[in-house]
C-alpha cells in the first residue's frame, strides 16, 4: 500500500491540504479551511492547513493528528491502516467516512 494512503483509506496524495502545503498555496488553504470547517462543523483557520500526510513524517493538521477517531483507533491497535483490521467492513466510524468517500474501502484493500 502506498504510504500516502491514510489510516482511514483516504489518499493523501490527492488531498488538497497536502497539495496546499507542498505548493505553499494560501488560496487553496483558504478553500480547504472553509470546506473542512463546514463539513466537520468546526472552525478551521487557513494557517492550520499544513500537512504532509497521515502516515508520513512531517507536519499534520491538528484534526488528523489529534482528533481523528479513525487514526487514534488504528494507532491504538498497532495497525498501519483500517485495512489491517478484521472489523473494517462493519466499523461504524469508518462507515461514516465511507458514506462521503466510498473509495476508502478500495484504497484499503491494497495492503
Amino acid at each position: 500500500m502506498k504510504q500516502l494512503i491514510a489510516c482511514c483509506g483516504l489518499d493523501c496524495e490527492k488531498c488538497e491540504a497536502r497539495l496546499a502545503t507542498l505548493n505553499d498555496d494560501n488560496r487553496l488553504r483558504e478553500k480547504v479551511a472553509k470546506e473542512w470547517g463546514e463539513m466537520n462543523q468546526m472552525e478551521f483557520q487557513p494557517e492550520w492547513i499544513n500537512c504532509m500526510g497521515c502516515r508520513t513524517e512531517g507536519c499534520k493538521i491538528y484534526y488528523c493528528s489529534d482528533m481523528c477517531k479513525i487514526r487514534k483507533c488504528v494507532l491504538q491497535k498497532g495497525y498501519n491502516t483500517c485495512g489491517d483490521c478484521c472489523e473494517m467492513q462493519t466499523c461504524s466510524i469508518l462507515g461514516e467516512l465511507a458514506t462521503n468517500a466510498p473509495e476508502v474501502y478500495e484504497n484499503l484493500k491494497g495492503e
